[in-house]
């Protein structure tokens, strides 16, 4: 079950650094993306700003707001996720009825939460 971070960090005050951290530890595969440069766990961050092409996405977790998401749209919606996950912060009804239109589920929660509680894989 690939995740895809979007707004991955390298900084460790960052909600999506925790996340990739947990993941991490799990051994749940994950890809982190994101705008700057660095590396997660051994993982490169993939440059959001060419839309790397990501085979095989079960989640996408969102850690960039809404006024940042509109240029992704489509982007995210190309990874054909099963699901996308609105952390706290993310939330965009027009990101998710567009999610909706492509049989995208989305879940307006905390992948860290999620993945606290066994809760992730559901």
């Amino acid at each position: 079950m690939k995740t895809v971070v979007i707004g991955a960090s390298t900084n460790p005050a960052r909600y999506s650094y925790v996340a990739s951290n947990m993941l991490n530890d799990r051994d749940m595969e994950f890809v982190p993306v994101g705008i700057k440069k660095g590396q997660l766990f051994g993982r490169e961050i993939l440059d959001l700003r060419t839309k790397p092409s990501i085979d095989d996405v079960h989640t996408v977790t969102l850690y960039i707001g809404p006024d940042n998401q509109v240029e992704w749209y489509d982007y995210i919606i190309g990874l054909k996720p099963k699901r996308i996950i609105f952390n706290p912060g993310t939330e965009n009804p027009e990101l998710v009825e567009l999610a909706a239109k492509n049989g995208i589920e989305t879940e307006m929660a905390c992948t860290l939460v999620l993945l606290s509680t066994n809760s992730y894989s559901e």
